[in-house]
């Protein structure tokens, strides 16, 4: 086999496998947009319900609900995250080092410099934040509707 035959081989797949992990970060992203919508249709009917209807029931229901889901959405995150970092890098890395420039190497070099000095805000920290957030916020209203009842049956 001819060496350029074989540089040209490496250099497609390398191109493949780019193109196969920019689609899979749309997709991570994709379904991080439906963890965000459904979280806040059920924040919205959690306002709703509060506002039509006295029993406290419901509300304690759709915020087991949107506990269970924003505990799915951490795990897919951190799935997502695995995946990348080992299905995707690595390989990548691999096939660089057959290359004559590495640029996903230096890119990662330079990331984890900016990391260490803190100018960095990674995107996965800040929607794991974000998920702790939304269910701290299922929790208050969970223990308040919850209060609420038991203030109903003692009073």
């Amino acid at each position: 086999m001819d060496p350029k035959d074989e540089k040209y081989l490496i250099l497609e797949q390398y191109r493949i496998y780019s193109d196969a992990k920019e689609k899979f970060i749309d997709r991570q992203f994709a379904t991080n947009k439906f963890y965000l919508v459904f979280n806040l249709i059920v924040l919205t009917m959690i306002c709703i319900i509060n506002t039509l209807i006295p029993s406290q029931h419901p509300i304690i229901v759709l915020c087991v609900i949107g506990i269970a889901v924003t505990l799915m959405w951490w795990m897919n995150i951190d799935s997502y995250q695995m995946l990348i970092k080992v299905k995707y890098s690595k390989v990548l890395e691999y096939l660089e080092t057959k290359l004559p420039e590495q640029p996903y190497h230096k890119e990662f070099i330079d990331y984890v410099q900016m990391k260490k000095k803190n100018n960095l805000i990674v995107f996965g920290d800040f929607q794991k934040i974000l998920t702790l957030i939304i269910t701290c916020v299922y929790f208050v209203i969970c223990t308040y509707s919850i209060t609420n009842i038991i203030r109903f049956f003692y009073v």
